[in-house]
């Protein structure tokens, strides 16, 4: 079977003429939790200029109200976005049909991101399911620090709601580990997970529902993805059968970056290993 690959770019006005919007991803594409992207933004505000719209998609816990009082504080410009979608959003939903009495796992300040939904946050033993958001602490946690918790808690064959499907997350230089490592070490162990955002479908579906409104129909062939995430931007634009360009400079660099300049062999190489191909790539979005 030959090889496949994905098409590099430098900007993104290179392929205007083929999109008329763009789901964008934005932890690690539009900033870094710390500092945003300022070429990232510039680039999204100019396809907006041109008549285009841009819906940010992200695995952030956090309702979309949440994600833009932080765009306030570390700088993203208003003008870089028409809408926003979270797996915090589409979680809630997940949450609202499922058990109320749930053993939660996060930091006390995400409690208020499940506010209205008639749940009640219980020890794990009274627990009917779990609702994660993030380690409890993740600047210092790994997912081996839950082994014993979690492997009580499949023993008692809860399902496990996963608020955050991402794996880790660069904030400033460093790296941490989020809500979707939890959730695959809980997987490992046999237990069951309920997760709604990327690379899920719900999260796709009410993006595309937001292009609708904004724009009217627009076909997918139309639509173009961005992200720094292999196993959920790249797999979840894939499985949505939307074009997706990848940030290489993300969270996978240290795969196939030699110093500042792509190994192409070993990128194609991670694509491959990964069995998950983009459309597009370039180093950042710019």
């Amino acid at each position: 079977m030959p090889v496949q690959t994905a098409t590099k770019i430098d900007r993104l006005d290179e392929v205007a003429a083929n999109y008329d919007v763009v789901l964008c991803d934005v932890w690690g594409v539009v900033h870094n939790g710390i500092n945003p992207f300022p070429f990232a933004v510039q680039a999204l505000e100019a396809w907006r200029a041109a008549g285009k719209t841009v819906v940010l998609i992200t695995n952030s816990p956090r309702p979309g109200e949440g994600v833009i009082k932080q765009f306030d504080v570390i700088g993203v410009s208003t003008a870089a976005w028409d809408d926003i979608v979270t797996s915090g959003d589409v979680t809630r939903t997940l949450v609202s049909k499922g058990p109320k009495k749930l053993f939660f796992i996060g930091p006390e300040r995400d409690h208020a991101h499940f506010d209205g939904l008639g749940v009640e946050l219980v020890g794990e033993n009274e627990a009917e399911a779990i609702l994660c958001t993030s380690p409890y602490d993740d600047e210092v946690e790994t997912p081996d620090d839950y082994t014993a918790l979690l492997s009580r808690l499949v023993e008692r064959k809860l399902p496990f709601i996963c608020a955050n499907p991402d794996q880790v997350v660069e904030r400033g230089e460093k790296m941490v580990y989020c809500a979707g490592a939890i959730a695959r070490a809980y997987e490992k162990l046999g237990g069951e997970t309920r997760i709604a955002g990327k690379p899920h479908s719900p999260i796709y579906a009410e993006a595309l529902r937001r292009v609708e409104t904004l724009r009217g129909n627009t076909p997918n062939n139309r639509v173009l993805a961005i992200g720094d995430g292999i196993a959920t931007d790249v797999s979840g634009a894939v499985g949505a059968g939307i074009d997706v360009l990848f940030i290489a400079r993300g969270i996978h660099a240290g795969e196939y970056y030699e110093g500042k300049t792509v190994d192409t062999d070993r990128l194609n190489a991670f694509f491959n290993r990964e069995n998950t191909w983009p459309t597009l790539w370039a180093d950042w979005l710019v």
